[in-house]
C-alpha cells in the first residue's frame, strides 16, 4: 500500500490515495501508489481521478494525465486496532521519551520489567531515549523514582492516524493539500 522511496522521490508522480469517503487510508505512512499503479486501477474502474498532476505518460494513441490524488470507488473499513509494532509504539508516543521527552536515541523500554514479569504489550512498553532506559534498569518507575508522562495503552488506529497528522513527510504535492488535514495556510 505504501512505498517509501515515493516521498524520496517526488518526481516519481506518486498518487494520493483516499478511501470512497474521500479521507487519506493513511497519513503516517501517508498512502501512496507509484503512478504505475494508479493507472492500473483507473483503467480497471477501482478508482475515480480527483485530481492529476501535468506530467503525461503517452501510448501509441493516447496521452493521459497522470493521477496525483485518486479515491477508492469502495470504502475500506480501516482494523481498529494497529499491529503492535516498534514504529506504531514510537508513534503512539509521538516520537518521545516518555520520561524526559528527548526525541534523540530512542528505544522501548517495558514499565514493568520482564524480570518482574512485566509483558510485551501495548499496556506495558512505551518509548524511552537510551540514558532513561539505562538509568531506569530492571526496575520500575517508581523503583527507579522517574515519573512516566502517560501511562501505556493499547491505541486504536484513529488514535495513531490522529498522532500522524502531526508529522507530515518532507514532501507534499500542491493537489495533495486539500485532503490532508496538517497546518497548511489556506487561501482566502
Amino acid at each position: 500500500m505504501y512505498h517509501p522511496d515515493l516521498i524520496r522521490h517526488p518526481d516519481s508522480c506518486p498518487a494520493l490515495v483516499l478511501n470512497a469517503d474521500y479521507t487519506p487510508l493513511s497519513y503516517y505512512p501517508l498512502s501512496l501508489w507509484p503512478w504505475q499503479t494508479a493507472v492500473k486501477a483507473m483503467f480497471l474502474e477501482r478508482v475515480d481521478v480527483v485530481a492529476h498532476y501535468d506530467r503525461e505518460v503517452h501510448s501509441p494513441s493516447r496521452a493521459l494525465k497522470l493521477p496525483s490524488v485518486i479515491a477508492l470507488r469502495q470504502f475500506v473499513k480501516p482494523n481498529e486496532y494497529p499491529a503492535f509494532t516498534r514504529f506504531n509504539l514510537f508513534l503512539r508516543d509521538r516520537f518521545r521519551c516518555v520520561y524526559c521527552g528527548s526525541r534523540k536515541e530512542l528505544t522501548f523500554d517495558h514499565v514493568i520489567p520482564r524480570a518482574q514479569g512485566g509483558r510485551t504489550t501495548w499496556e506495558n512498553v512505551a518509548t524511552a531515549c537510551a540514558p532513561c532506559n539505562l538509568r531506569k534498569g530492571g526496575r520500575t518507575p517508581i523503583q527507579a523514582h522517574m515519573q512516566i508522562e502517560s501511562e501505556p495503552i493499547r491505541p486504536t488506529s484513529w488514535q495513531l492516524q490522529d498522532h500522524g497528522r502531526r508529522f507530515p513527510p518532507n514532501y507534499l504535492h500542491q493537489s495533495w493539500r486539500d485532503y490532508l488535514y496538517w497546518d497548511v495556510e489556506l487561501e482566502a
